[in-house]
């Protein structure tokens, strides 16, 4: 695809502009995001607006981004580049795969190691549910649930409610935070459940049926 025609996309789910890379560490949560959705690419000496700027020196930009992908993201993240020239201007192109070693952590700067995920243009923090569905869904190849009444009740609170967050459903189920979001897990893989996210917080609705 032709770089500007990418770029009149607009930063997206798989795809981020950055004017330069002058942190590793705050670029790593976008690696780590990219890696634990669907991939994405990084257009680097591209401003938030869409103008093309280049960069100044692109051995220089790979090595901060090689930094954030080997120190601050673990497992580490290998990340592709690609040198592509327009206007008389240098934009590197950051290609990041969707891994199949989820869920990739990002080094924070009180020191400890948080999941991020990617909506729509941003590089959101993961809770718990989302990162231990991330964990089991390259571990196995299907989700066997037996339906008990915590299920069926929470799915029918669900279908009668539009939505619903993780301490509404632990009162209505009258479980510990634990269970309820043991419950949840089970059920996102099983494709009941879909989650979804907000500036706030995660939150949870029933999976539509097929027609």
């Amino acid at each position: 695809m032709n770089i500007k025609t990418l770029i009149l996309q607009g930063e997206g789910e798989r795809l981020d502009f950055k004017n330069k890379i002058s942190n590793a560490g705050k670029i790593a949560k976008t690696l780590v995001a990219f890696a634990n959705h669907k991939g994405g690419k990084l257009l680097v000496g591209v401003a938030d607006n869409g103008a093309i700027k280049g960069v100044k020196s692109e051995d220089e930009e790979k090595y901060m981004l090689y930094q954030a992908a080997t120190l601050y993201c673990r497992p580490i993240i290998e990340p592709r580049f690609e040198e592509v020239y327009i206007d008389d201007k240098i934009v590197l192109i950051v290609d990041i795969p969707e891994s199949n070693t989820k869920p990739h952590y990002a080094l924070s700067d009180d020191h400890k190691w948080w999941v991020y995920v990617r909506v729509k243009d941003k590089s959101v923090l993961a809770g718990k549910v989302v990162v231990d569905v991330l964990k089991r869904k390259n571990k196995v190849e299907g989700v066997f649930i037996s339906y008990s009444e915590k299920e069926k009740n929470l799915l029918q609170y669900l279908e009668q409610n539009e939505r619903a967050i993780l301490p509404e459903l632990c009162k209505h189920l009258m479980m510990s935070r634990r269970k309820t979001q043991q419950l949840l897990v089970n059920l996102i893989l099983s494709g009941n459940i879909r989650v979804h996210f907000n500036e706030r917080e995660e939150f949870y609705t029933a999976e539509p049926l097929a027609s």
